[in-house]
């Protein structure tokens, strides 16, 4: 398929650690090649808010991002860009399954809830129902 500007999906990973950039390369080469997927990295919740002000309205889509980094939490980002940019698609992602954090996240308005290790079979579902 060939990609046109229109049929880009641009995402955003904030993750404040850095590896995840090189993983979610690796695990979604083939959406990027073929599918006109482009990957975002912000590695805080303040550089997330700053890549998603850049346009207005914003080119990124969807939104994934891990709930337990320093400065602005992941929690606090989604709440963030619930309140100014609604349209965007938010999933959230923590190292711990808790109930208190899902639960803040889905009333927050949080589409998903990963926990980690990440099961990118089920990401990748997700980021396809966005694209088609």
């Amino acid at each position: 398929m060939k990609t046109t500007k229109e049929n880009v999906m641009k995402i955003l990973i904030v993750d404040d650690e850095k590896d995840m950039e090189a993983l979610f390369r690796q695990k979604f080469r083939r959406e990027v090649r073929n599918e006109g997927l482009i990957l975002n990295f912000a590695f805080s919740g303040k550089e997330a808010m700053e890549i998603l002000q850049e346009n207005d309205p914003p080119e990124v889509v969807y939104v994934f991002s891990d709930i337990n980094m320093p400065g602005m939490t992941g929690l606090e980002l989604l709440e963030k860009i619930k309140n100014r940019f609604p349209g965007i698609t938010v999933s959230m992602i923590s190292a711990y399954g808790d109930k208190e954090n899902y639960d803040k996240a889905k009333n927050n308005g949080a589409k998903e809830f990963f926990t980690k290790p990440i099961d990118f079979e089920s990401l990748r579902r997700e980021i396809r129902q966005l694209i088609n």
